[in-house]
This record gives structure tokens, sequence and C-alpha cells, in this order.
């Protein structure tokens, strides 16, 4: 069989999912056949030291490493005062002190220091949310022999995508879980269903498409196939698998989902971001105006979510999911990866 443009036996890329998974969901992915994928962008450098270690460890197949490059603008007090007086009754229910969060917010770009760190290791692939970073950075991965691909969410992004040395480009629908990766515009109107932007993608553009959102089973991953993707990127199924840190709350939220409960929101990162609706997102709306760029919105919203949490409850909990959801728990990535994209498929 031949084998993917990743040098993979599967044409299946497991989605980086940070806050539910950590190197073993990717080496088990990559183990199985697939690309396997490693969030970075919110680890801190001792911690991705520590990850790059344990995965090359854990596998000698080809991996992702993800990372942000989305620019960092001003937080203005006016903007934060707007913020926290509409999280006021939260913050007062659960004796938080505003004047006590942190002044700064954990989602970092990519940077040249973080390049210098992932340099030893050469991975196969980086993959970036957000557009692409300077070309600098761009051209030092690449030298390595590595693979760049990124995120696009209409096909103006992915033209510019490819234009900028984008090697592969992931074509991301509205049925996505998680972060919306898109960057030249905010206007989510202009998005569309992962069908249309692959068909959109393939036909204009002579780079790989990969497929990404609303991807649940084999017949999914043949249909994108089949219109022309070369790969599919898998994150939502994967959110179960034995190898994910999926957080109890979490799971037990997709389990009880009933059909159609989740929605684009902002109210989380200030970006929007597909999850399962909690008292939150009912409460203020899915996309309250008074939420700051991101990342900022999630100083406040980290600290409700840990007191929250800490009374067994997911009320101000991001629970990411993709729009079309098929639980499978207790089983392996392995199996899960076998499940969605057979090797003789």
């Amino acid at each position: 069989m031949a084998l993917s443009f990743f040098n993979t036996h599967l044409a299946l890329i497991q989605a980086p999912m940070a806050g539910v998974q950590d190197f073993r969901l990717a080496a088990a992915v990559s183990n199985a056949g697939g690309l396997g994928s490693l969030p970075c962008a919110m680890l801190s450098k001792q911690q991705l030291v520590s990850e790059l270690d344990k995965l090359t460890q854990a596998t000698s197949n080809p991996y992702n490493l993800n990372f942000f490059c989305h620019t960092v603008g001003d937080y203005t007090s006016q903007q934060k005062q707007q913020w926290h007086n509409l999280l006021a009754p939260y913050f007062d229910e659960y004796g938080i002190d505003a004047e006590s969060l942190p002044a700064g917010a954990s989602r970092q770009p990519i940077s040249q220091s973080v390049v210098d760190i992932i340099a030893p290791y050469k991975p196969a692939v980086v993959s970036f949310h957000f557009g692409l970073p300077e070309q600098t950075i761009m051209a030092q991965i690449k030298s390595w022999g590595t693979k760049v691909i990124s995120t696009a969410t209409t096909l103006d992004e992915a033209i510019w995508l490819s234009e900028n040395g984008a090697d592969a480009i992931i074509a991301q629908g509205l049925e996505a879980g998680g972060h919306r990766g898109h960057f030249l515009s905010m206007d989510l109107a202009l998005q569309k269903s992962t069908a249309v932007l692959v068909e959109q993608c393939v036909a204009e553009l002579n780079v790989p498409i990969i497929a990404a959102g609303g991807i649940a089973t084999t017949e999914d991953v043949q249909q994108m196939y089949a219109l022309g993707a070369e790969l599919v990127q898998v994150g939502s199924a994967y959110l179960l698998a034995q190898e994910a840190t999926t957080s109890a709350l979490h799971r037990d939220a997709i389990l009880q989902q009933s059909a159609n409960s989740t929605a684009l929101t902002t109210v989380f990162s200030g970006r929007a971001a597909r999850g399962i609706e909690n008292r939150i997102m009912r409460e203020l709306g899915a996309m309250p105006q008074q939420a700051p760029a991101f990342p900022f919105a999630s100083i406040a919203l980290s600290a409700l979510r840990s007191k929250s949490e800490a009374q067994g409850k997911s009320d101000f909990s991001p629970l990411w999911c993709g729009q079309k959801y098929i639980a499978r728990e207790g089983i392996s990535a392995a199996e899960i990866t076998e499940l969605l994209a057979p090797a003789n498929a």
C-alpha cells in the first residue's frame, strides 16, 4: 500500500486537542499508522521538552507538532472592565476577586525560542492554527525536511496559505469541534461545511487538501476521499479514547449530550470554537459582545472553571466537541483509527 503524503500508512491525522491529550494519544495514533499530533501552544518550554522526549521514545513513526501563530493585541483596562462587569455575578457566586486574576493568557504564538527547542527533534510535520508564522521561522522549519500545514476555514484562506508556503492545507468545515482556524476574517458567515470547503479547495489548489470537521465514520472518511481530499483530520472521535486525558466532567457531557447540542462560542477564549452548550453559554449567549479578543477571555473563565469544576460542575468548562459525534467509550486510539480508516481503505 502506498504511503500517504506524510509517509504514514493511513491517510488520517489525529487533530491536536489541547486540554484533552498528551503525548500518549499522539504516539498511539502514529503507531497505528496515522499521523498523531501533539498540541504545543499551551505548553511551557519545560513541558514541551518533556512531552517531546516522551513522544519520541513512544513512537518511531512520523508525528505532528501543532502551534498557534495568532497576533496578540492589547487587552485594555476598558475591555477588561466590560468583561469583568458581565461576569461579576459569577465572580460573586464563587468568591473570586477580579483584581487577583493573572494579567496574561497562557496561549502564546510560536517564537524563535520555541523553534530552537523543537529543532533537534526534526518533526515530520508542524501544523499551525490561525495562519502561518513569519517566513524566517517557516524557512527554518522546512530546512529540517519538515512539512508545514495550516488550517483554512474559507477558500480565500486556503489560497493565502498555499501562496505563503503551506505544503498542505486543512480544510476545516463548520462542523469541527474546538477552535476555528480562521485568520483573514472573523466573519463566520463566510465559512462553509466541510464537504463544500473541500470541493472548493480541491478545485482551486494544487496542494494536498486535508478534510476536517464532522468526520465520525469510515463512510465520512470515504466521502472526503471521494471529494478529492488526500487525507482527513479527526479530533472528536478520539475524545473518549483510552489514551485521551479528557476530564470526567467533559466525558460525562459528551456521553449525555442530546442531538444538536453543540454551538460556536467565543465565551471561553474570545475566539469562535465549537463545544457542547453549558450554563455560561446559555446565560450569556454563545458570543457575548463583551468578550475580549483571543486569548484574553480565557483569563477570567479559567478562574471560574477551576472553582466550578472543584464542585463537580462543568458550567464554565470548554466542552469542545464536533457537531457529529459517535461515542466510542473504553477503546483504544488504535482501534478508533482502524474503525475510521482501515488499512485497506
